[in-house]
């Protein structure tokens, strides 16, 4: 037992060794709330688990983020590091993701928009600081190569196509200057993150049919795709209601749903991808089975919006499956992410 403990990471230890992608276990529980409490409205029951997830959430955020700014102060030189290396680079921006995520869960559960402006601007300041560190890196650099691609790369611009998740809404709580800016950003955030998208989807179809797939630790990150699927359709809806001139409806919503369905054909291939690598013995826990949360969140909570702009009930249905499967997908990781902090392995290096 004394040599379990003595084994265990100090403090210093898991402040140098801190990960840039533990902030996607905070992506992934805030989308669980927030499609939670969609839910609820059907079964309210679920009122109550919604809110343990957005709390527990809000706990989880200040925790991680304590390590996260000591790394920073004290071992910037590490902090720094992965920028340079081909795939680490993509984590950065989860905690800037992770507060807009946050934003969002305050506006949805208390109505809180002070709190959730105090997330949501330096959220989008974190976001454009991120995406442009870590593309420029690997642009100016020879690091990367085609077996290095992944849906990974994706984050930067899921950062981006989240800015109007809670940046749309809050534009009717700002006026003047404040909200010509706030609009601004939704729509550069916007835009570049779905081009962005376009471009590294063909990229990594690429390394899927001529490469060797990601297997081991980066197994999970195929689920990633269902990002932007998500997030885009949501983002559109959430920004035309804003924009200072007409955009007809039915457009927006069948660029939506032309999205979703991409997304629910992704859905099948991510489990089948996922449901090889555990047979053949290459899908070992780390962090990036958080990968599963996140993306398939924002995929249900796409169903649920675009089940109620359409009507069409079988969007919905497809939409609850997906959320039972989310479930399960965040205790499985939640559970291993418990017993990988318990033995400290999480908080140590990897080659």
């Amino acid at each position: 037992m004394s040599a379990a403990l003595s084994a265990r990471p100090g403090v210093a230890e898991i402040v140098r060794n801190f990960a840039p992608g533990w902030f996607a276990a905070v992506m992934g529980t805030g989308v669980v709330s927030l499609s939670t409490l969609t839910l609820s409205a059907r079964w309210p029951l679920l009122g109550g688990l919604a809110w343990s997830f957005h709390y527990f959430n809000l706990l989880c955020f200040c925790v991680l983020a304590v390590p996260w700014l000591a790394r920073w102060i004290k071992y910037r030189e590490l902090a720094l590091a992965p920028l340079q290396h081909p795939v680490q680079a993509s984590f950065y921006p989860t905690i800037a993701i992770a507060m807009m995520v946050i934003a969002a869960q305050f506006l949805a559960f208390d109505g809180q928009v002070e709190l959730a402006l105090l997330f949501w601007w330096p959220g989008v300041a974190l976001t454009f600081v991120f995406s442009f560190a870590v593309l420029y890196a690997m642009f100016s650099g020879e690091h990367v190569n085609l077996e290095h691609v992944t849906p990974a790369n994706f984050i930067p611009a899921v950062g981006l196509v989240v800015i109007p998740i809670a940046g749309g809404p809050l534009l009717g709580h700002m006026q003047g200057s404040t909200r010509d800016l706030a609009l601004l950003v939704n729509v550069v955030g916007l835009g570049a993150g779905s081009l962005m998208y376009l471009g590294l989807l063909a990229l990594t179809l690429q390394r899927k049919y001529l490469a060797k797939p990601a297997v081991g630790i980066l197994a999970p990150t195929v689920w990633i795709h269902l990002g932007p699927l998500g997030v885009i359709p949501v983002s559109l809806l959430n920004l035309a209601d804003h924009l200072p001139f007409a955009v007809p409806g039915g457009t927006v919503l069948l660029a939506g749903l032309l999205l979703w369905g991409f997304g629910v054909w992704w859905v099948v291939m991510a489990a089948l991808l996922t449901a090889a690598a555990q047979r053949r013995g290459m899908l070992p826990f780390a962090l990036s089975w958080w990968s599963f949360t996140f993306p398939l969140g924002s995929f249900v909570s796409a169903s649920f919006r675009l089940a109620r702009e359409s009507g069409l009930a079988g969007v919905e249905m497809l939409g609850i499956g997906c959320w039972v499967l989310l479930l399960a997908l965040w205790l499985i990781t939640a559970w291993r992410t418990a017993r990988g902090i318990g033995s400290g392995a999480l908080f140590r290096p990897h080659p």
